[in-house]
């Protein structure tokens, strides 16, 4: 079966199925050693439960993202490739990992469905040869692009983006609390910078991906509400972003890892907790990743130890990671 690709002058979105992941994961094990910079995005079957109780409670975005997440599956992410400057590769600048979904059987919200049918999803084909969650995640594991710290995540309003991502790596539901969920955050993606986070710094500029595009002058390539476009608009969006509203620099210990809407539960009499590092957290995901091998060892091996280092864990504490493989919506519209 011949994949489809989309190209322009200088952007590819190549479109991934459960026949061709393996190989496009190959390319993308080079693309990451010289393009470190990864816009991500998520297609997920909408919102189907909130939760009953008290709105105001710190953590209560969290556990509505908890429950979503946990009960349905996400059909489409995207990632593109950029390096410090923004610049794409040449070869392949956007991945769009289709994954199993099955319309009769999994739980979706219907206006969900209508509107990425629209955008040209054809969900039998996600049926037929959408990929095994789990074969993604032993790939992208091993990858060398995530837990790695040279390597920066962009999002727009990536709460349940993330949700979704760390739900796949880790092949449970998501942690009880948001201070756990922000501990694997760290772990698994260590630099991460929101753009609706960061707009909080933007004067006059708001809305959701689409309407700051516009106000940025930047031009959409592919269809709209499909993780690959999704995710490369947002990548364009970020440098433009940094370059007009931050001189090119943006603050890592201000702004790095702050992910819009959630971290309230982080605030107490007034303070900033930062996030803390449980050493059994992180013998969690050692452990959860500790079968798979390739080329990449030491990397993700050291970036690791320099995680734990980070945050106060003695040898003692600090667990053995000589086994570790490879360095490895809430709609956004608001």
């Amino acid at each position: 079966m011949k994949m489809k690709e989309s190209t322009s002058p200088n952007y590819t979105i190549i479109e991934v199925w459960n026949n061709n992941l393996e190989d496009e994961f190959k390319k993308i094990r080079k693309i990451i050693q010289k393009y470190p910079y990864v816009a991500m995005d998520t297609e997920f079957p909408g919102v189907v439960a909130k939760i009953i109780g008290d709105v105001k409670t710190p953590d209560y975005q969290y556990q509505c993202l908890k429950c979503n997440v946990d009960l349905l599956k996400i059909i489409q992410l995207g990632f593109t490739f950029m390096d410090e400057k923004g610049n794409v590769p040449s070869e392949a600048s956007t991945f769009q990992f289709n994954f199993h979904f099955n319309i009769n059987e999994d739980m979706y919200a219907q206006e969900s469905i209508d509107l990425l049918s629209k955008s040209g999803i054809v969900f039998q084909k996600n049926l037929e040869n959408g990929i095994d969650p789990m074969h993604f995640a032993e790939l992208l594991t091993s990858s060398g692009v995530v837990l790695v710290e040279n390597v920066t995540w962009i999002s727009f309003h990536s709460s349940y983006d993330f949700g979704y991502m760390i739900k796949l790596l880790t092949n449970r539901d998501l942690p009880g609390t948001e201070v756990e969920f922000l501990e694997l955050l760290k772990i698994y993606f260590p630099n991460v910078f929101d753009i609706k986070y960061l707009m909080k710094s933007c004067r006059n500029l708001k809305g959701g991906l689409e309407e700051v595009a516009r106000q940025l002058e930047i031009e959409r390539f592919g269809p709209q509400h499909q993780a690959g476009s999704d995710s490369l608009l947002t990548g364009l969006t970020f440098f433009k972003l940094k370059e007009m509203y931050f001189e090119d620099t943006i603050d890592q210990v201000k702004y790095s890892g702050q992910l819009f809407g959630l971290g309230s539960s982080l605030f107490q009499n007034g303070y900033v907790y930062d996030t803390y590092i449980n050493p059994q957290t992180l013998v969690s995901v050692v452990n959860s990743v500790a079968q798979s091998a390739n080329a990449h060892n030491s990397q993700s091996q050291s970036s690791l130890s320099t995680i734990a280092s980070q945050n106060g864990q003695n040898s003692a504490s600090t667990p053995n990671l000589s086994a570790l493989n490879g360095p490895n919506d809430p709609s956004r519209t608001n």
